[in-house]
């Protein structure tokens, strides 16, 4: 006897799965085999300051991780996503709906190279950037066209993303990024090039004792010179998997099932 689809399977199609955050009671629609968040997004919200009322904008919002969870955790008043893939930008729209977000969020599928086409200049406070990590042609080449996407610069590169952010931005707006540590110096010469002045640095380190592997950054368009470097974030906090409890304490003091690394 047939019972009909489970809820699961009204959100989410064969080839996706439905994903708790464990943040703020947040659901997620991702593929099985493409583009899957990590925990980058998750640490670069938390590193966020965004105020009541603000109107923030992710850059490359993949299945919409940042939107949703800046419209649950903070006071902002509109949130837009950003994504070129359609089928990530489509799993967003339908994470939104899941989640009741509506009335805050909206995705947009476009090519953040073109968006003077799509938005009005200075119409955001706060711009957020999860942006693909390696330069086209570098590292493993992934499996999924999904994954290469979100993985090598093959869709806008890392000025595309800063010249995006400073042409939504107003004078003394906040600007903020994750990005590997191996390319910080480019990220923090581009960044000035932009008008996007660094004004606050923080290492992500696996381990206490190992090198920095990701980097989040805050910059202020058409800000003063003075980089406040943070103390370091270490996300285990022993030799095995156990999140340290920092970032136990941005997922409310317990970790997610499947918690990404």
């Amino acid at each position: 006897m047939s019972h009909g689809p489970t809820q699961d399977q009204e959100w989410a199609g064969p080839d996706e799965t439905l994903d708790e955050l464990r943040l703020g009671g947040l659901k997620i629609i991702q593929g099985r085999k493409g583009y899957r968040f990590s925990l980058d997004p998750v640490l670069l919200c938390a590193f966020a300051s965004i105020g009541e009322g603000e109107a923030v904008a992710d850059l490359g919002t993949g299945s919409g991780v940042i939107p949703l969870v800046v419209a649950r955790r903070t006071g902002a008043d509109r949130v837009l996503g950003i994504e070129i893939q359609r089928v990530l930008a489509d799993r967003a729209r339908r994470s939104v709906r899941l989640n009741g977000l509506e009335g805050r969020v909206e995705i947009l599928e476009g090519d953040l190279r073109g968006l003077r086409e799509e938005l009005e200049p200075r119409s955001f406070d706060v711009v957020l950037a999860n942006p693909p990590f390696r330069r086209s042609g570098t590292g493993r080449h992934a499996p999924t066209a999904e994954r290469a996407m979100a993985r090598h610069e093959l869709a806008g590169g890392l000025e595309d993303f800063l010249g995006a952010a400073a042409y939504l931005l107003p004078e003394g707006g906040r600007f903020y990024i994750v990005f590997l540590a191996e390319r910080l110096a480019e990220l923090l010469s581009l960044m000035g090039r932009a008008r996007l002045e660094p004004r606050r640095l923080r290492c992500v380190h696996p381990r206490q004792g190992e090198e920095a592997r990701m980097v989040l950054v805050e910059g202020r368009k058409g800000g003063g010179s003075g980089l406040v470097v943070m103390p370091p974030l270490v996300i285990y906090g022993g030799p095995g998997r156990e999140y340290s409890p920092e970032v136990l304490a941005i997922y409310g003091g317990k970790a997610p099932d499947g918690a990404p690394g």
